[in-house]
């Protein structure tokens, strides 16, 4: 599938800002990828639904400290993520921007944040964004219009990504699973929604968070009754609005 990418001059405008780095992190990739795979029980499915080139929003569930790190490592292609403000003080937060991570601050509407994503997508590359915004249940009952205003904005696909296992159940949303954990990470099938031109009224974006929602929760649906590997507080395979 590919999508239409928007020019940088483009509002909003994205040519001023330099490309985010990237190539430190394919060397880490590397390593992390067969360090993933020999410490949890991960099995990735249906990984050909990934498209190798173009703009990709990546749409994952989020479920513990796991997703972003394991995500990074596998995914076919190099990731650029959003993460908190907060976890990128000190070395750590020099390491996380010289692989080309995005520090959003979530306590205000970080245009910063905004542009360097929509760079990202237009120079053809892969966001991955949580439209859940923070760790939970995973069951994407909530979310939020960050990723139906980059894909408005920029054309770019989106991906469904269910996560399951990265954290158990009673499991602390701060921690990691213990080693040998089974870990299921089901990509779903690519859809788009239609590039609308500025402006771009809330309630239009809002009716496209909306349907987002619907193909998310029908996705991470399906993985769980296809897998068998329920979500953290799921009691079985059915619909948790059962």
């Amino acid at each position: 599938m590919t999508a239409e990418v928007t020019g940088h001059k483009d509002l909003p405008r994205t040519d001023d800002l330099p490309p985010l780095p990237y190539r430190i992190a394919l060397p880490m990739r590397k390593v992390a990828k067969p360090y993933f795979f020999r410490k949890y029980k991960l099995t990735i499915h249906h990984e050909d639904r990934f498209p190798l080139t173009g703009p990709l929003l990546m749409a994952p569930n989020h479920l513990s400290l796991l997703d972003g790190p394991l995500l990074g490592a596998i995914a076919p292609r190099m990731l650029h993520q959003l993460g908190k403000i907060e976890v990128f003080g000190g070395l750590q937060g020099v390491l996380l921007r010289r692989v080309g991570q995005i520090p959003v601050d979530r306590s205000t509407y970080d245009v910063l944040a905004v542009r360097r994503s929509i760079k990202v997508l237009r120079d053809g590359r892969v966001l991955n964004i949580y439209p859940e915004g923070t760790r939970g249940p995973g069951d994407f009952s909530r979310i939020r219009s960050g990723v139906a205003y980059l894909a408005m904005v920029t054309g770019a696909p989106i991906l469904p990504v269910a996560m399951m296992g990265t954290r158990l159940p009673a499991g602390d949303i701060e921690g990691f699973p213990p080693a040998g954990s089974r870990v299921d990470v089901v990509y779903g099938e690519p859809f788009a929604v239609d590039r609308v031109p500025f402006p771009r009224r809330h309630s239009d974006v809002q009716a496209v968070a909306d349907h987002i929602g619907d193909v998310l929760r029908a996705h991470v649906k399906a993985a769980v009754e296809e897998t068998g590997h329920p979500l953290p507080g799921w009691r079985d395979q059915k619909d948790p609005d059962d």
